[in-house]
Parts: structure tokens; sequence; C-alpha cells
């Protein structure tokens, strides 16, 4: 450890460095000429901008207030300065068609810098044209629903293990914790082939700095959330590069034999060529996209789970409901029968639910875009260089949009009920930018939520426990509830595993 005078004077060399830095930025900014449609508000102080007023405001969960302010102060289109770059705020369906649709030689997807640095420069989000559409390719080719159908099982013992490990036998349990680690080895087993052990444990604390990393000031000194992510990553890094070499030689060995099991997403990303037998992705692209995948499938599905683990808990006819269509599938499977994708296809009402929940909670209520050259919207010009940002919830919280959007109602999503204008519920993205592990998140969900209803009953302890974002979703005390078995359906599960 640094002596003490040491560390502060350490301390104070930073901060002045980040002094320096941000007046050269100020005065940078000050010399710059717009045009005369240019959209009004304040770029406020450079790099740091209005982030921090964001970021309170995703941590209170009143990102929806944080835009109104806005459009109330400056109109429906507005500027400010966001994680170290001036930004353009829009909002409405037309404003989603228009980020998710455009063409991304014009706006890409070039996200802050906090969370380029952290999942690398040749994740999915970054890319554009044809490299975009090449990895996202090669993506999809394992997380599409042909594919993902034959990891139902695997999916489903998972959970079990989950529950027997974390629920049976236990009182009072965290929520959102144990539903992390179930989401963490679901997606370990699928994208990584890894057993359970102490491979995976290494990687849980790594990926949780991640998380927390990506939307912070990118201010890059020890002290920093942001500086913990980037550390974090490096540490990963090697972790990954290993399993790479490993997947390449079991695949040339299966190569040799005639053999032709891929697993697991390194091996088919491994496995895909172009027509001249070229790889069709770098190392690099297999390593950013591994890491982007896993942390959106670590943390959206977890939260989504914990919100519904609180909606069953307080929602008594939703939860009758789910109960009533888990209770006809269990019914119909014989004592210790894992799930099948036939049996996720009749929890339709359970998966309107989720989608409801979606609506109201988004796991991610930011979307963020950089303009390439300038762009006209709305009557305004939109600078190259600029960010485009916009909030999924201010559409799906719009009463114009969805009657009563507070109120929980899953029969919104009825297939016979009116459906709102394109590009209204955008929880998984929209049009060439829609997510790809949408599949791989229904599956996750509806299976958990089958085993929970038909294992347990439970209730929340804390009626008012909040959560804060940051960025994504998380319950003060990790949503503690107190669980009681299901004894006929416990025996069950206890002889099937």
């Amino acid at each position: 450890m640094l002596p003490l005078t040491m560390e502060l004077e350490f301390f104070i060399t930073s901060w002045l460095l980040l002094f320096v830095f941000l007046f050269s930025t100020f005065l940078l900014f000050r010399g710059k000429k717009y045009p005369d449609r240019f959209p009004p508000g304040s770029l406020g102080l450079p790099v740091i901008g209005q982030s921090l007023s964001l970021l309170k405001a995703l941590k209170a969960d009143k990102v929806d207030k944080w835009f109104q302010e806005g459009i109330t102060k400056h109109g429906p289109i507005w500027k400010t300065s966001l994680f170290g770059y001036p930004t353009v705020v829009l909002h409405g369906p037309a404003a989603n068609k228009f980020i998710y649709t455009c063409d991304g030689n014009i706006l890409n997807n070039s996200q802050p810098p906090s969370l380029s640095r952290i999942f690398g420069s040749k994740n999915l989000s970054e890319l554009t044209g044809n490299d975009h559409k090449r990895v996202r390719a090669a993506l999809v080719s394992f997380l599409k629903l042909e594919v993902l159908k034959q990891y139902v099982t695997k999916v489903d013992a998972e959970i079990q293990h989950n529950l027997q490990t974390h629920w049976h036998g236990k009182q009072d349990v965290q929520a959102q914790p144990v539903i992390k680690t179930l989401t963490f080895n679901v997606i370990c087993s699928l994208l990584f082939g890894i057993e359970r052990g102490p491979r995976r444990e290494k990687m849980i604390p790594l990926f949780q700095d991640m998380i927390e990393g990506v939307l912070a000031i990118p201010v890059n000194f020890p002290f920093t959330k942001f500086n913990r992510g980037i550390v974090a990553r490096r540490k990963l890094l090697p972790m990954i590069i290993d399993l790479i070499h490993e997947r390449r030689e079991t695949l040339q060995e299966q190569k040799q034999e005639a053999i032709n099991h891929h697993k697991d997403l390194i091996s088919s990303l491994l496995s895909i060529h172009d027509d001249d037998g070229s790889p069709t992705m770098s190392d690099e692209e297999i390593i950013d996209n591994i890491i982007v995948v896993m942390v959106a499938g670590y943390d959206t599905t977890s939260s989504l789970l914990t919100f519904l683990v609180r909606l069953l808990a307080n929602n008594e006819s939703v939860y009758s409901s789910v109960v009533r269509e888990q209770e006809e599938i269990a019914k119909s499977k014989a004592v210790g029968e894992a799930l099948t994708w036939e049996d996720l296809t009749k929890m339709k009402y359970s998966w309107r639910v989720a989608s409801e929940m979606l609506r109201i909670n988004p796991p991610i209520n930011l979307s963020f875009r950089r303009a390439t050259q300038d762009i006209e919207y709305g009557g305004y010009t939109i600078l190259k260089g600029w960010q485009v940002l916009l909030s999924q919830s201010m559409t799906h919280m719009n009463n114009d949009i969805f009657k009563d959007p507070t109120m929980f109602d899953p029969t919104r999503f009825e297939k016979h009920a009116p459906q709102p204008p394109p590009f209204s519920f955008v929880a998984f993205g929209a049009g060439p930018r829609m997510c790809p592990g949408i599949e791989l998140a229904k599956m996750e969900t509806l299976a958990m939520m089958h085993r929970l209803v038909t294992q347990f009953t439970w209730e929340i302890l804390k009626k008012d426990e909040s959560f804060k974002r940051n960025p994504m979703p998380k319950f003060d005390q990790g949503l503690l509830v107190r669980i009681k078995p299901i004894k006929a359906t416990f025996m069950s599960s206890q002889t099937s595993l």
C-alpha cells in the first residue's frame, strides 16, 4: 500500500489532470460555430455535461422525469453532453424508427466511450454495414430458434440445480442475486461450454465490475467504476482466449474424426467460414461479442425474472392465471420429466405477463447512436460525431400509445388486442438492431416461471423495497422473499435430480 502522503499526492495530481482536460475541452467547444437549425439546450461542462444528473435519474428509476424535464424546457428535440460526447436527445415512435432503421453508415451504433472500452471495439453494437451483418449472422446462427430448441433441457437442468441449491431448504432468499447466478450459469453453459465449478466462479465478479463500469464517466483513475470495469475486462481476456484455443483444438479433433458437434457459441463461431475457407470472424471479434452477449444475457434476463418474482407475489390475479397455465403443463408431464420447447409454446399467458413487465420495467432503458455525418432530423441538424440518445420507456409509458400506462395489463399483448403503432414496444430493440438473444431470453424466462410457481409460493418481506439502476435495476436488499415449497412438487423435483 502507498504511504498516505503518496496517495494524497496521486489523488490531487489526478484531479488536476482531469481539470486541465475539461478546461481544454471547454475552450474547444466554446470556439465551435453551430448551424442555425441546431437543437436547443445546453452542453454544460464538457465531458461531464448532464452525465451526473442522468446517472442520478437512472439510479432513482426516474429517467422518464429526466427526459420530460428536458422536453418541457427545450422541446421534443434537445441537446446536452453525456459521458464525454455532445448529445441530441430524441423520443417517440418516429425517433425509435429513425434510430433502429437508419443506415449504419449515417447513424452508427457507437456507444459511450465507457461502454466501447469495456465491451471492445469489435462487439456487435459497435459494428456497422457489412461487418455488422456478418457478425450478427454468425451470432444468430447459434441463437436462432431452430438451434435453441435443442437446449431447452439443458436450460431446465440449470434452473432445477439453481432451485435445489439456493431455494429448497431455505426460508428466506434474496431473489435477485440467486437469479443472477442462474442466468450466469445458463450463459456459461450455452455460450462457453463451461461446466459448474471454479472456472465459472472466477468470472462472476469480473462481469459484475464490467456491468457497473459501462455507463460510468470515462475517467480511468483507480478509484472509479470505469477503471474497475477496464481492469475486469483485462483479467477476463486470458480466460476467454484459453477457451478459444481449447475449442479450436477440439474442433480440429472432431474434424479429423468426422464429428460435428458444436455444443456452445464459441465452437459455433469458430466453425463458420467464408466461401474461400477463411474464418468468418476474427478472434478479436469472437472475444468482444462473447463478452457483450454474456453481459447482456447475465443481467437483462435476471432483471426481468426478478421483477416477475415481485409481481407474482403482489398481484394475486396475475399470479393465479400464471399458476393455472403452468399447472396444466405440469399435469401433462411425467415425474422428473424435463421441459421441452413444445411445453414453452403453451405458456402464452405467461409470456404476455413477461412482455408487459418488459414494457413497464425494461432492463435497458437507454439507447445510444453516433452520427457519422451531419444529419437532418425533425427540422434540426445533428452534427457529425455527436451522440443520439433515446429512452425506451418514453414510448412504453406514453398514455397516447398505451392507455393507462402505469397499470399492469397483460391483455395488451393478446393476439386480437389493438396493436400499438410500429416501433412503440422496443424492449428488445427493433428492425435490423433487434436483439439476437430474444429467443434465449424467452426460453429462460418461461422455464424459470414454470419451475418457480409449480415448486414454491412466496411473499415479499419488505413490501416497499426499492431498486436503483446502476445501470441495470438492482434491488436495495436483493428482493428478499420468504418461500414455502409446494410439497408434492418438491418430491417430484427431488426424484428428478
